[in-house]
């Protein structure tokens, strides 16, 4: 017999086995009775505060979006008193989150100044940390005023790097590198700092292709910072500045290479140089040559690379790698 018609009396014998059940299987009156539970504030705490003990990472990951969903709707005076009171930094993490997505989707703007407040404010530096990772990836950028400035002098070493994170990924993720004021804010948090690592992460990651003018200034002061790591993040920004802006960032960096004595800032001098000029740079980064010859292999290969016509500066950093790697 074909398999179909195999598959077909398969079904069909199904089919009357499941109509032959006796009718009281599926009466109404045998099942069990429903009843309805309203979503508090306290039910919702206390199954996070279970679920985060538990070992699987989805079932965490569904509390926690369970909060961030029902927070809407939540009684607003609850959930403040509740993260007011909560001291458990994994707890006080997401009920900020709560109240950062009832600001987010305008159920209680304000909500948002709550969170800034207790990041800023709290004593315990693990809660101003987590409270600082509740805010990641959402519009707090632009709702907290002067706060990452606040937060890169914290004396904290965890919350500092914890809003650097904040300002890298808000950057990245929110606004694509496509928003000035986003990217300002960034700036000037990282200048403000007083942390050389704080200040280094922040604009190594940074797409400056946006930012303005005030900005870049603060940004040019950088490059004669005491640290080293410093002046190579800041070198590296600079390669993205916007048209108006690549005259002085190129000169800028044209005459900081030939007083620079450390190694991985030249090269980051380097690379900024090639971004900022692309083909046009060559014939700068053949004078520089001679300035150390122990630089002349790095300036070579950004020559060779450029010289190729790649155009899209992704492909152009792989080329150059290419490049150093078949020699």
């Amino acid at each position: 017999m074909p398999r179909f018609l195999q598959g077909l009396r398969a079904f069909g014998g199904l089919a009357l086995m499941l109509a032959s059940q006796p009718a009281w299987s599926t009466s109404p009156a045998a099942l069990p009775a429903l009843r309805g539970e309203s979503c508090s504030v306290r039910g919702l705490m206390d199954q996070l505060r279970e679920g985060l003990r538990s070992n699987s990472k989805a079932y965490r990951d569904y509390l926690n979006a369970v909060l961030r969903e029902a927070a809407v709707s939540l009684p607003s005076g609850e959930l403040h008193a509740a993260f007011d009171r909560e001291t458990d930094p994994a707890m006080v993490e997401q009920l900020a989150a709560a109240l950062v997505a009832r600001s987010e989707r305008e159920a209680e703007k304000d909500a948002i100044q709550a969170v800034a407040r207790r990041a800023l404010e709290d004593r315990d530096p693990s809660v101003r940390a987590a409270t600082v990772r509740a805010m990641r990836r959402t519009g707090a950028l632009e709702k907290t005023g002067d706060m990452y400035e606040r937060l890169m002098r914290d004396g904290s070493p965890e919350v500092r790097m914890e809003a650097a994170q904040n300002l890298i990924e808000d950057n990245q993720y929110v606004y694509s590198a496509h928003h000035g004021p986003a990217t300002d804010l960034a700036v000037n948090a990282a200048t403000a700092s007083t942390d050389p690592k704080v200040t280094a992460r922040i604009l190594e990651s940074l797409d400056t292709r946006k930012m303005g003018p005030e900005a870049g200034q603060k940004l040019l002061g950088m490059l004669g910072h005491e640290s080293a790591d410093v002046r190579r993040s800041a070198a590296l920004a600079l390669g993205s500045v916007p048209a108006a802006q690549m005259g002085p960032a190129r000169e800028a960096l044209v005459g900081m290479y030939r007083g620079e004595r450390d190694a991985g800032v030249r090269k980051a001098l380097v690379q900024g140089i090639a971004e900022l000029g692309f083909a046009d740079a060559v014939p700068e980064l053949r004078k520089l040559r001679s300035v150390d010859p122990a630089m002349a292999p790095e300036i070579d290969a950004w020559i060779r690379a450029l010289e190729s016509g790649v155009q899209e500066w992704g492909l152009l950093l792989r080329e150059k790698q290419r490049l150093q790697q078949v020699r």
